[in-house]
């Protein structure tokens, strides 16, 4: 008797090109990089220069690591809408308490607020099953809240940013932003950790199936916990990088970000729904959008009509990405 052996089916082109960019995210995105980056060029001449790649690349940068907590958190099927409002706490805090403590001090109480904030986020969405999108929200606003009050304390102290966060968050040497001896080793840790550790592979199958990983002896609450800690730490580090770029702290200053760090998670790959993405394709979704911005000021497009965009960026990409992958 002989044993017959049936070939599985060919894989048509569509399917094949599916599966493609369901596992290779980035590969398109550093296409349309370069193809925005040629339009602009187009539009005007001479403006992609070393100059302007260098500071295109610091103002993605604080974008790029907020855009990490809406990575982590939205593999675990979460989301985090307050780091826009813990970025900012961070960055006010700083420039008002070195004039007090000094610059050193004046950080590590700034990332105060980060933990906190990350911590009830954690309990709430973790411990109590609040669900993420709206235990966030509540937290950034009880945050920017928090923050008024302390504003009107600290009146009198004045504001200075360190001289150390000036020259991370302005400074070039050699070409590249000196923002990037902070971020680059930050961004690998990140990218190791959740392609090579137990915490990562823990975010991938809390995201992807909550009741089997119960079932496997995955402590839920734990890992939600320590991933919105991890978020609120990170979103203070952006804000500290950020009033270093801007010089100018406000009650405001990175709430703009809040809705780009989303864009720019799911224009890299993740899934809104959790258990899928990375963050080396939310990088490069930073940059796009970065990129983007430079188009639309050039065709002089209102603040408005840029949120317009995100907005649309995320639905679309999202729409797309469900259209790729429902049948990989």
């Amino acid at each position: 008797m002989t044993a017959t052996t049936t070939a599985p089916p060919a894989l048509s082109p569509g399917r094949r090109f599916r599966r493609f960019m369901a596992d290779y995210p980035i590969v398109p995105l550093i296409v349309l990089l370069a193809v925005l980056m040629v339009v602009l060029e187009i539009m005007r001449p001479g403006i992609v220069n070393e100059r302007w790649v260098a500071n295109t690349v610091k103002f993605a940068i604080p974008l790029a690591i907020l855009a990490a907590c809406q990575t982590m958190t939205m593999l675990t099927g979460g989301i985090d809408l307050s780091v826009g409002t813990i970025a900012t706490m961070a960055a006010f805090i700083v420039a008002t308490q070195t004039p007090v403590h000094g610059p050193a001090i004046a950080v590590m109480i700034a990332l105060v607020p980060g933990v906190l904030i990350g911590l009830a986020n954690g309990i709430g969405a973790g411990v109590f099953r609040v669900h993420p999108l709206i235990m966030t929200l509540g937290t950034s606003l009880i945050g920017t809240g928090a923050l008024q009050v302390y504003q009107r304390t600290v009146i009198a102290t004045g504001s200075e940013v360190p001289d150390a966060l000036a020259w991370l968050g302005t400074g070039v040497t050699g070409g590249f932003p000196n923002a990037l001896l902070v971020f680059v080793p930050l961004a690998a840790v990140i990218i190791y950790t959740l392609r090579s550790t137990g915490f990562g592979r823990l975010l991938y199958a809390v995201g992807d199936n909550e009741k089997a990983s119960r079932i496997s002896g995955v402590h839920y609450w734990q890992v939600i916990v320590a991933v919105y800690i991890v978020s609120g730490v990170l979103a203070g580090i952006a804000g500290l990088l950020y009033v270093g770029l801007i010089k100018a702290p406000s009650l405001s200053l990175a709430e703009p970000l809040l809705l780009p760090s989303v864009a720019a998670a799911v224009i890299g790959g993740t899934s809104i729904f959790g258990g899928r993405g990375g963050y080396a394709g939310t990088i490069v979704g930073a940059l796009i959008l970065r990129v983007l911005t430079t188009l639309l000021t050039i065709l002089h497009m209102p603040e408005g009509l840029r949120d317009v965009l995100f907005g649309l960026i995320i639905l679309v990409v999202t729409a797309i990405y469900l259209r790729i992958t429902s049948d990989t």
